[in-house]
């Protein structure tokens, strides 16, 4: 058996006592290598990367909570695959949880179809709410605006300014202006063709 890799995380500095908590509870479930921060689970993960960059085959990664490792569905998938691809499984002991067992890889897979399902579901309110609103009359989708903005795009690139003071200027992006010089261009040598 490889090692016993921990991570714990609290989202702020004032959470002293609950990362002492984790890494208490890590340490007793025999974790010999223990990473730890203070971030927020939408902010870079330093130790985290660090802590999945380190585990290797037969290791086992472990975390007291689902919501200390990864910040959706999702995200556990994705960590869970880096995990597996290095040989390695993922503990999580408040749910008992443990990918070297039947059950654990089943949990996992659950949790992954429910994300998943859950995503297909969403899309499809979308997709009906977006009809109805066209089918009303409120639905005009997104105004583009670059595009809204060509002639004055091309009137300022004539008069000498370049593309990123353009879109500074329009407040567009500037992979907007170049594609609407490069349309322009194709149109002014189809013309004189």
């Amino acid at each position: 058996m490889g090692a016993i890799v921990g991570y714990a995380r609290t989202s702020t500095t004032d959470q002293v006592a609950g990362l002492e908590a984790q890494e208490r509870d890590l340490r007793a479930a025999g974790v010999t290598k223990l990473y730890s921060e203070q971030t927020s689970s939408i902010a870079d993960r330093s130790e985290l990367k660090r802590a999945l960059d380190y585990v290797r085959e037969n290791d086992v990664f472990v975390v007291t909570k689902l919501d200390r490792l990864a910040r959706s569905i999702a995200d556990l998938l994705a960590i869970q695959k880096v995990i597996e691809g290095k040989g390695a499984s993922l503990r999580v002991l408040s749910l008992s949880l443990d990918t070297t067992t039947p059950t654990g890889k089943l949990m996992v897979n659950l949790l992954g179809s429910i994300a998943q399902f859950e995503r297909e579901l969403m899309l499809e309110r979308q997709r009906e709410g977006i009809a109805k609103a066209k089918a009303q009359g409120k639905y005009l989708g997104r105004v583009p605006t670059a595009k809204a903005q060509s002639a004055e795009i091309l009137d300022l690139h004539s008069q000498g300014l370049g593309p990123s003071r353009i879109a500074r200027k329009l407040k567009v992006g500037r992979s907007s202006v170049y594609r609407i010089l490069a349309t322009s261009r194709r149109r002014e040598s189809t013309i004189e063709n």
